[in-house]
């Protein structure tokens, strides 16, 4: 990220869930508030770059299905007696002010880049979307590898089951910082859960995605974001387990693909990078 201005992978990401919201019906994940959040996320600004938006399998479904299948799996943890839900890498993340009401008894925590958070909180404002009161913006780096010393300074209690996301985050640090990460989540209580995406290693893509990562990578470093991290799913799952989770799940594209995409007419299609999973402690 360039010093004084936003992330423009954030920025590029609001812009896509939007056009998500636009083009795309129905949508996999209902998201109004992500409409005019930012200047190119506009209705008009969308259309006007329209063939920009044409390809059926866009990274912005990927945006779209990896909040989605966050917050499906939040909606099954309530249920766990999960009471604190972690935005890690809050970004844009729009989910503090369009929460269900299953989310209101929540204590919400959106963890960022200190920069990233006060040009945020200033943006949301200016919309007309004021701090909800169940939301505790949290500073941090990441690469300290301390977030759960972070998230107690602002009120996180460490005995609470608690769920975290952690969208698009792992291939900007480094992989110590997302061991932190994956250690973090399996200290606390018995039944929370964490869910992040990732990007594959060069060894789990097919065909034309190995080409396609390469070509994002070239673009998220030229934006003065260079992926740090990429992973093997199957050492991923390995490293979970040793962590101690007792259950991790693998959203591969195909299993995407049927739970989110069946039986839509528009051609839309999952993409094989990048991928999620989630654990539960």
């Amino acid at each position: 990220m360039f010093p004084g201005r936003p992330s423009q992978t954030m920025l590029r990401t609001a812009t896509l869930r939007a056009a998500h919201q636009i083009l795309d019906k129905p949508p996999i994940l209902h998201d109004p508030v992500a409409v005019g959040l930012v200047p190119k996320s506009s209705e008009q600004a969308v259309l006007a770059t329209l063939n920009e938006h044409l390809d059926p399998a866009a990274l912005r479904l990927h945006f779209a299905l990896r909040s989605r299948f966050a917050e499906d799996r939040l909606a099954e943890a309530i249920s766990r007696n999960v009471r604190q839900y972690v935005i890690v890498g809050a970004g844009l993340d729009t989910f503090p002010w369009r929460q269900p009401d299953y989310a209101r008894n929540l204590k919400i925590f959106a963890v960022d880049h200190i920069a990233t958070l006060a040009w945020t909180q200033v943006l949301f404002w200016e919309q007309g979307l004021p701090k909800p009161a169940n939301l505790t913006f949290v500073p941090a780096d990441l690469e300290e590898c301390q977030l759960g010393k972070y998230l107690s300074e602002f009120g996180f209690d460490l005995d609470t089951p608690s769920f975290c996301s952690v969208l698009g985050v792992t291939q900007y640090i480094n992989r110590q910082a997302v061991d932190a990460l994956l250690e973090f989540a399996a200290s606390l209580k018995a039944g929370s859960e964490i869910v992040f995406s990732f990007v594959p290693s060069d060894d789990d893509l097919q065909g034309h995605n190995v080409q396609i990562a390469a070509d994002a990578a070239e673009r998220c470093a030229a934006m003065g974001e260079p992926w740090k991290t990429r992973l093997r799913s199957r050492d991923l799952v390995e490293r979970l387990t040793r962590h101690g989770f007792s259950e991790v799940f693998h959203l591969t594209p195909e299993l995407a693909q049927q739970r989110y995409f069946s039986g839509r007419e528009d051609g839309l299609s999952a993409l094989g990078r990048p991928q999620m999973m989630c654990a539960i402690v």
